[in-house]
């Protein structure tokens, strides 16, 4: 904290109020003053919206907003003059994870949503969009409905963030264009020298085939912006589906918990080879389902976890069972029903077993069917908001380690979590999102935000399991602000060594290779990483 600038204010590390100051003068110089935000009210909404150890921990000194890839590179160069860290954001609605608050306390937040929000490109013929930003899925799916398209979008859970931020933080839809970053096609990136790359054969003078081929010639960097601080990405392509010509959504309830074993193994090979299993289905648990759709009180009010008679009395009123696995099939009508069959003969093995369409649940225990239709089918939500209503002040953070495909690895995993949060008194809310080869398990601890224990808890919570979790062998996919360091030293062991071969920008914040920051070479062979300033 610094009070040189005449206000209580969080500072980068190792930078003074006047140096501070200086920079903010040549930001306002550069982008313009009234895209330059330094006062507490207007830092208020950059600060992590579930705070479990106190805003001052990840708060930001300033915001910038910048309107053009210039105002980006100009941002960059001052920050390498000035020695001030950036950290740039999309939208910041990953709320679970720490929203739009910087990791390191006192840096500058770069807000690339706020006026970099155009849709650029859609293209009909090859099946993509080339999006700035700020563009959210929201944004996305108007412009698609607007020009009425014949492709559909792949949505997360919540459609309020960034196309480009999901994507930079690997994060996952539920068509069978689900995995975001397998899908993107090609970026346009501003280097912590200030110089600016496009990936693939966007490094190509004229080239007609950027978001055709995202992989060039020569090094695939792409990944390396990817929750890193590598670089900022200004514009990234995205591929998008053709609308098929029917789709069916459809649940699967299951009554036990230990009935989880037997619903991946049938699950593997249905979904490995893309058909009959299409999209990326879910596994939710009755307590994440129902507290979407209700209170807390309505099933219990007294302390501790929910009792085995609130669950089941959850299943009952709901008609849900423990773990409810929803999917969805797209195609001609006659295809839906053959493979709709051969779900049900593989999961009809599993006793108690039972099988709904979106056209059969209209029912308040239906409602979670009828979101995953939408959200399947390319149309954005925040119906997962309710969730924020099952108890009074909710906030969460979220654990997320990724588990094997297999069924004794994923119920193990699910009892190791359940177990701990039974012990701190959190309800278990989790789902299963399953790609091809591997499973995200995304625990959702909510937590009381004016409650000081409450979030201690649940800070202490967290910071086990990751550490139990790395014990057993398990990584996570994300962590939170308050978490991050914890998952890093649990798994930085090739991180560290990749470190060891790269060298320091000048810029604090952003550190690339070496070979992505030297000149490059004449000839065909340098066009992959050539810098278009």
């Amino acid at each position: 904290m610094d009070t040189t600038l005449g206000k209580t204010q969080s500072l980068p590390p190792d930078v003074e109020g006047t140096a501070f100051a200086r920079a903010l003068a040549a930001f306002r110089e550069a982008i313009g003053a009234e895209w330059v935000l330094s006062e507490p009210e207007e830092l208020a909404p950059f600060h992590d919206p579930y705070p479990v150890r106190g805003q001052e921990h990840f708060a930001p000194s300033a915001v910038l907003r910048p309107g053009t890839v210039e105002d980006v590179q100009a941002i960059v160069r001052i920050a390498n003059e000035t020695r001030v860290p950036l950290s740039p954001v999309s939208t910041g609605k990953n709320n679970g994870y720490g929203g739009a608050s910087p990791r390191l306390c006192g840096a500058v937040v770069v807000d690339m949503g706020n006026r970099m929000n155009r849709v650029l490109e859609v293209n009909e013929k090859f099946g993509y969009a080339l999006v700035e930003p700020g563009v959210t899925y929201f944004d996305l799916y108007d412009h698609l409905q607007k020009s009425n398209s014949a492709l559909m979008l792949d949505c997360p859970d919540l459609g309020w963030g960034s196309i480009v931020g999901n994507t930079m933080d690997r994060g996952v839809g539920y068509s069978p264009y689900g995995d975001h970053f397998l899908w993107q096609t090609g970026m346009e990136v501003v280097l912590p020298t200030g110089d600016v790359m496009r990936t693939g054969m966007g490094a190509v003078p004229g080239s007609n085939t950027w978001q055709l081929f995202p992989y060039g010639f020569g090094p695939y960097p792409d990944g390396l912006f990817t929750q890193s601080n590598f670089g900022i990405v200004t514009k990234m392509g995205i591929a998008l589906m053709q609308r098929p010509p029917a789709s069916m959504t459809y649940l699967i309830t299951f009554d036990r918990e230990e009935d989880l074993e037997a619903i991946v193994d049938i699950m593997l090979p249905l979904r490995i080879n893309m058909a009959p299993i299409q999209n990326v289905p879910v596994i939710r648990n009755i307590v994440l389902d129902a507290g979407t759709v209700s209170k807390r009180s309505e099933w219990y009010d007294g302390p501790g976890p929910l009792p085995p008679s609130a669950i089941e009395k959850m299943k009952k009123t709901l008609g849900l069972g423990y773990w409810n696995f929803y999917g969805t099939l797209y195609g001609p009508p006659p295809m839906i029903d053959m493979f709709w069959t051969m779900i049900k003969d593989a999961f009809g093995t599993i006793e108690g077993a039972k099988f709904f369409t979106h056209e059969e649940r209209k029912d308040r225990g239906g409602e979670i069917l009828q979101d995953r239709h939408k959200i399947n089918n390319g149309i954005p939500s925040l119906d997962e908001m309710r969730l924020m209503e099952y108890i009074p002040n909710a906030g969460h953070v979220c654990f997320s380690p990724i588990s094997a495909p297999d069924g004794k690895d994923a119920l193990r995993q699910f009892e190791m979590v359940k177990a701990r949060a039974d012990e701190y008194s959190k309800d278990y809310a989790a789902d299963f999102i399953i790609g091809l080869r591997e499973m995200h398990h995304i625990c959702l601890f909510l937590f009381d935000t004016k409650d000081e224990k409450s979030k201690e808890e649940t800070f202490d919570l967290t910071r086990l399991l990751i550490a139990e979790a790395a014990a057993e062998g398990y990584g996570e996919y994300r962590t939170t602000t308050r978490s991050w360091m914890t998952s890093w030293r649990r798994s930085a062991g090739a991180a560290v060594r990749c470190e060891s071969s790269t060298r320091r920008s000048r810029t604090p914040s952003i550190q690339i290779p070496s070979w992505l920051r030297a000149s490059p070479a004449s000839g065909a062979g340098a066009s992959a990483i050539a810098a278009c300033k």
